[in-house]
């Protein structure tokens, strides 16, 4: 059978997913042909993960090895039921990259993520499916200097404290904005 690079259910077709699952599970109990299978079908997707949130090849290559091997320590805690196969992966692709981003505390002013164009992207297709699409027409609904802390802090990994200093605003300030942000989001989505 052959396995497509496409990591998501929602692209990827049933029979694909389904064996990126059985790969994963099979990680999961220590089969290397499994993790080298899941590798080959996965790694081009995760490396675009990693490059978009890196902007920077070398750093992008290596967050790919730092997923690979979380993933073989971490696969025995995979569990279908509450996620396929890719989005799994793509989960620990995009925390691991945001993590190395926040290391480097590189992050663009706020006022440049807010002027980004909304188009498709390699994280799009991958972290877009029916809970995606909710979440953004829910985000939708805040003002837009909302819609834009909770991004940031949430989506690009700036820390609360970085949000306040940045602009020169008290932690305790941010918090609540973002926090009566994400009730009204709760709300919205109906958790």
């Amino acid at each position: 059978m052959a396995i497509s690079a496409d990591i998501t259910s929602h692209h990827a077709d049933p029979p694909q997913a389904a064996a990126q699952n059985v790969l994963l599970l099979a990680c999961g109990t220590g089969n290397r042909l499994a993790f080298e299978a899941l590798y080959r079908a996965t790694s081009a997707k995760l490396f675009g993960i990693c490059l978009y949130y890196l902007n920077n090849r070398a750093e992008a290559e290596e967050a790919l090895q730092e997923i690979y091997t979380s993933v073989w320590l971490k696969a025995s805690s995979f569990d279908p039921a509450l996620a396929s196969a890719g989005t799994w992966l793509a989960s620990i692709a995009r925390h691991k990259a945001i993590d190395r981003r926040r290391s480097r505390h590189i992050h663009e002013p706020l006022e440049t993520l807010a002027q980004w164009p909304m188009q498709d992207s390699v994280v799009d297709s991958v972290e877009r499916d029916h809970q995606g699409s909710a979440l953004e027409r829910c985000l939708a609904t805040l003002e837009e200097d909302q819609q834009r802390y909770i991004r940031v802090a949430f989506f690009e990994g700036c820390s609360y404290a970085e949000l306040a200093e940045r602009h020169s605003v008290p932690l305790g300030t941010v918090k609540s904005w973002i926090r009566r942000g994400l009730l009204r989001l709760r709300a919205c989505l109906g958790l």
